[in-house]
């Protein structure tokens, strides 16, 4: 089985303390849903900066990142699937999807 790394993109911050819990608690639940697919259940990022050889910029680029995951599927079509189930397509985020290459 490949890994592959879920980028997510946008998204929205709860704004109630009860409203936290419930979409922590929709998150753990897709990702508990998966058993052992989800190799790293992930976080989310802070501000980037974006370094080029120009320079370093706080902009965090053209589609900043919002969090990250890491999970094993047979294939990227088989993770994308895993993908679409989400919580951040809720909040009007996105899931990209890359397989990790083992070097």
């Amino acid at each position: 089985m490949a890994k592959f790394l879920f980028i997510y993109h946008g998204g929205s911050q709860p704004e109630t303390p009860e409203e936290g819990e419930k979409v922590m608690g929709q998150w753990m639940s897709w990702i508990g849903g998966h058993g052992s697919t989800f190799v790293d259940g992930g976080n989310p990022v802070g501000p980037s900066k974006t370094v080029t050889a120009s320079g370093v910029a706080d902009n965090g680029g053209a589609n900043p990142a919002s969090g990250y995951g890491i999970v094993e599927a047979a294939s990227i079509d088989a993770a994308a699937e895993i993908a679409k189930g989400c919580p951040i397509h809720q909040a009007g985020g996105s899931v990209e999807v890359a397989e990790i290459i083992e070097m």
